[in-house]
């Protein structure tokens, strides 16, 4: 069966990851949330893009937030019941985490940040379960919200997760055969508690699975 799913010419769309029900796609109009920054930082005009959420399997589309001249939409995530949407208004210098409520048709903010809770928007990512906002750059790792945190990782580590007092990440090594790390950090002190070789998946239902030998 063939479906025609108007989307006003986003021609890409993702799995809204922990979603069965949600894919999401953007138009990239300035780049990546980060490009747009630094546009706007260097007194440029940008493109806001657009962000829809196309519903699964009926291909209903919603466009939650239309955004406004000098903001930009990042990364959507799922907290296992609602989409979550993170938008930067530069102009207004703040960061915003905003929930929809698809049986409504509303937007709800979860929170509002200073934009200078970061250094910029480089891998400024939500996270699901617990829903979560970080971000990384090399050798520097930070939790944004709802908790605050910051510390040096490796820099071929990756976030993945968090369960409780636990954060799970992915490191890579290429020496030079290619193999995986799972490295399990305290918070809020990114203190290491166990590595172990495998690798970590995020599975459609929003679970994480450990692949070890």
């Amino acid at each position: 069966m063939i479906k025609r799913i108007r989307t006003g010419g986003i021609s890409y769309l993702q799995p809204l990851t922990g979603s069965s029900d949600w894919y999401w796609g953007t138009d990239y109009t300035s780049g990546d949330l980060y490009e747009a920054e630094d546009l706007y930082r260097d007194g440029h005009r940008i493109s806001s893009n657009r962000l829809i959420l196309v519903h699964y399997p009926d291909g209903r589309v919603e466009e939650p937030v239309t955004a406004k001249e000098g903001q930009y939409f990042g990364i959507p995530a799922y907290d296992g019941t609602d989409p979550v949407l993170l938008l930067a208004d530069f102009p207004s210098g703040e960061i915003r985490i905003l929930r929809y409520h698809d049986e409504s048709r509303t937007v709800t903010p979860i929170a509002v940040l200073p934009r200078s809770a970061v250094a910029d928007c480089y891998n400024l990512i939500l996270h699901q379960h617990p829903l979560c906002l970080t971000r990384e750059q090399g050798e520097h790792f930070q939790v944004v919200w709802p908790d605050s945190a910051a510390f040096t990782v490796h820099p071929a580590e990756s976030f993945c997760f968090r369960d409780g007092e636990e954060l799970y990440f992915s490191r890579w090594y290429e020496d030079p055969d290619y193999r995986e790390e799972v490295v399990v950090r305290h918070f809020p002190d990114g203190k290491i508690l166990r590595t172990e070789r495998g690798a970590i998946n995020a599975m459609p239902d929003g679970s994480e699975w450990i692949l070890t030998e």
